[in-house]
């Protein structure tokens, strides 16, 4: 076989499109970018400026320099070009948004999954070292102990026999 063309163990050259490329990560981040911005007042305050200057020029200005008369056709046509590019934008947005809520969302159960297990982890140590605990002997209990051992020898009392060690024993 002549060449590559025929090779199987080679993946073929991409063709060449007359298509332009564009990065659609880039546009997503553009119509964001716009869709902020159609929904800030600075946009509604230039809009309403533009409107009320177009309507003031098309109806105050001599008739020879009005260029859109009464019905105002020609603003109507800009106004719903406008709506017609700025909603598909701002739904391209949302969309977006609502992938990396999604996103967060598993992150968040994930990380709250590890938390439970973490919480119930340490519940149980805890309740393991209470009681471990319940059979220690504490400080008030070894207090008390001797205080009632003194208390017989104040008494006079014998105190009472211990078991001899094993040292004693052993002699």
């Amino acid at each position: 076989m002549d060449g590559d063309g025929g090779r199987l163990d080679r993946p073929k050259e991409p063709r060449r499109s007359p298509l332009p490329r564009w990065d659609p990560e880039a546009f997503g981040r553009a119509s964001e970018l716009i869709a902020r911005f159609l929904g800030t007042g600075r946009f509604i305050a230039c809009m309403t400026v533009f409107v009320v200057a177009w309507l003031a020029w098309n109806t105050l200005a001599p008739r020879p320099l009005r260029f859109d008369p009464f019905p105002f056709i020609f603003l109507t046509l800009m106004l719903s070009l406008q709506a017609s590019y700025s909603a598909p934008l701002i739904l391209l947005a949302q969309y977006r948004q609502a992938d990396r809520d999604r996103v967060n969302l598993e992150q968040d159960r994930a990380r709250d999954e590890r938390s439970i297990a973490d919480t119930e982890f340490l519940t149980r140590e805890i309740a393991s070292l209470r009681a471990g605990l319940g059979e220690v002997a504490t400080r008030d209990w070894i207090r008390s102990e001797f205080e009632g051992l003194v208390r017989e020898l104040d008494e006079g009392r014998p105190a009472p026999s211990r078991a001899p060690s094993r040292e004693e024993r052993d002699r």
